[in-house]
């Protein structure tokens, strides 16, 4: 995956959160993964993404914190 979309949902978190693209790269391309609904939840550090691969390329649709 070379490409990271970001829906405007993702980014607004993303500045709430305090969480750079680089940390979502890393998220994506590190993290453990499971599938929930036909997207895939990459937990990482202290946050989560949430996204789904569309044409080879990774749509982020939101960042959440872990508990």
């Amino acid at each position: 995956m070379t490409y990271i979309r970001y829906s405007k949902h993702a980014r607004k978190r993303m500045i709430e959160r305090g969480i750079s693209e680089r940390e979502v790269t890393n998220a994506i391309q590190k993290g453990s993964k499971r599938i929930q609904d036909r997207k895939i939840i990459s937990a990482y550090t202290y946050f989560e993404v949430v996204y789904k691969v569309i044409k080879g390329e990774a749509y982020v649709i939101t960042v959440k914190q872990r508990w």
